[in-house]
């Protein structure tokens, strides 16, 4: 069923088994698990069906440190969240994305990626994808012209990823509608989190909206679903019973943001033209493809972070525009409309220039960013329309990071060299090797992760491997959040994962008491 918060009498009581706060890629995925159980779930979505610039607004902050998007418009506030405005790009964490490495600082999951394997296979179903396959071995069989690189296997791999153009509003609106045991709220805009007297549990949400209605929502188990930098603020903003908000007893709470970093790194010029269809990609239309990847030995060897490099056409990537230069709008639909711009432009500039070399590409990184306890979101004083103190997000890299982005990239160009492709020539913002600093430029992925990292112990992490808030068994977070890394991947198909595996074990929860 559905209900408008807006319409409800004023101070109404909205009563569950399970709250699931957002309706995005993880709180769809898990109000679907849930449905027709014998279990009453509450789905709150804080806007309606539809954009509204009043509901976009409750997501405005500022961002200090490195160049960053206006937060306003990194995420949409209505039901499908930011699948509304995704590339659809799948591919799971590697191997070595789980474990402690020594030469990266906070590194370590307290669960493994086999861990994870049944439920990446489970959300493909949400996330309409086709099957659990990310070899280059399944893919060459199943579509023509997937010639790779000729790079030494023991240094590059073929990193594959999976396409999809799921959005979640459209899809799942009226199934969850009419699920018998699922109440969708919209307009319920969560503003706080009540902890019971005397108690460590949770005891209800107190959600809010525009019309001046304040409603209370109480469940046995609560799971925030509403985005890292929701999830994060929430917390922070519960703050009447526990000064420092809730979850935050060790001050990491906000802490260890990460993104991915996006960036043109060198321009790739091979000595003759390679047939290969591997490394292209159109929105739409390609099931699977493939980014050059350096394997987890050579990782270790060198001590970098994990990343990918995609190839673009260099007569197309010399005309593109930064992302961060063009999505600095607040309004998310119009810094869309100004990046899609910029391609087309560049795409009608490449188009015109004469001489155009077929044989010339782009090569852009997607890379982790090394945790960093000075990345981080914190509240300031300044409230939203709904009382809630708004947010400033410091994006802070490190040396790690600079020294990856240019080891990879030469990495690359050793191995054009040496298998006889061509010659690699990086960008000048990597050339001097004292240099730790990033462009103004630098794109992230959108990609918002950390700030609630697990961990085993409360002293490095906010929730458990459960994902359970630590010291408060009835509170959980879904999503990217969660993680103490950020792999290379983009993280929609991991966070639904987790999610998902995080449904599974409140299912467990509920057969006992709380």
């Amino acid at each position: 069923m559905h209900t408008d918060t807006r319409n409800l009498e004023n101070n109404s009581l909205i009563q569950g088994d399970i709250c699931i706060v957002g309706a995005g890629a993880a709180g769809i995925s898990i109000a679907l698990d849930w449905k027709d159980t014998a279990h009453k779930v509450i789905l709150l979505e804080g806007g309606g069906f539809e954009y509204e610039d009043q509901v976009q607004d409750l997501m405005s902050g500022t961002t200090s440190g490195q160049r960053y998007f206006p937060l306003r418009s990194t995420r949409l506030h209505y039901f499908g969240g930011a699948t509304g405005h995704w590339a659809g790009m799948c591919s799971p964490f590697d191997p070595i994305d789980f474990i402690d490495r020594s030469w990266v600082p906070y590194s370590g999951w307290p669960i493994s990626r086999e861990d994870l394997d049944p439920y990446y296979s489970k959300a493909h179903v949400p996330l309409q994808l086709g099957p659990y396959e990310y070899e280059l071995e399944y893919w060459d069989k199943e579509l023509p012209n997937l010639n790779p690189l000729p790079f030494d296997e023991k240094v590059v791999w073929n990193k594959m990823w999976q396409f999809t153009t799921a959005n979640f509003g459209p899809l799942y609106k009226d199934e969850l509608v009419a699920a018998r045991n699922i109440e969708l709220c919209t307009y319920a805009h969560a503003t706080s989190i009540r902890l019971k007297d005397g108690s460590s549990e949770a005891d209800h949400i107190v959600i809010k909206n525009h019309a001046g209605k304040t409603h209370r929502v109480r469940a046995k188990h609560y799971l925030l679903a509403c985005g890292t930098l929701q999830n994060t603020r929430l917390l922070l903003a519960s703050n009447d019973q526990r000064p420092e908000g809730l979850g935050n007893d060790h001050d990491l709470v906000g802490r260890f943001f990460m993104e991915h970093l996006e960036i043109p790194v060198a321009d790739l010029w091979m000595a003759d033209p390679f047939p290969t269809d591997l490394y292209s990609w159109k929105y739409g239309h390609t099931k699977a493809a493939a980014e050059l990847a350096i394997t987890a030995a050579i990782q270790e060897k060198e001590n970098i972070l994990n990343g990918t490099l995609s190839l673009r056409p260099l007569v197309l990537g010399k005309h593109t525009k930064a992302r961060m230069d063009t999505w600095q709008n607040e309004d998310p639909r119009k810094s869309q409309d100004n990046m899609f711009r910029s391609w087309d432009e560049a795409l009608a500039a490449g188009k015109q220039e004469k001489g155009a070399i077929e044989r010339a590409f782009e090569l852009n990184i997607r890379i982790e960013q090394c945790p960093n306890p000075e990345s981080r979101l914190t509240l300031t004083r300044e409230k939203d329309a709904l009382g809630v103190p708004r947010t400033n997000l410091n994006w802070a890299l490190t040396g790690l990071d600079k020294y990856s982005v240019r080891r990879i990239a030469e990495l690359i160009g050793q191995q054009a060299g040496l298998s006889g492709t061509g010659r690699v020539q990086l960008r000048e913002f990597l050339r001097d090797k004292n240099d730790s600093s990033f462009p103004d430029t630098t794109n992230g992925g959108w990609h918002h992760m950390g700030t609630t990292r697990m961990s085993t112990d409360p002293k490095n992490g906010v929730v458990d491997p459960e994902c359970r808030v630590h010291g408060i068994p009835n509170l959980h977070i879904a999503g990217a959040a969660c993680y103490p890394t950020s792999g290379a991947p983009n993280p929609t198909l991991t966070l639904t994962a987790l999610s998902l595996r995080l449904s599974d074990r409140v299912k467990t929860l509920l057969k006992r008491p709380v």
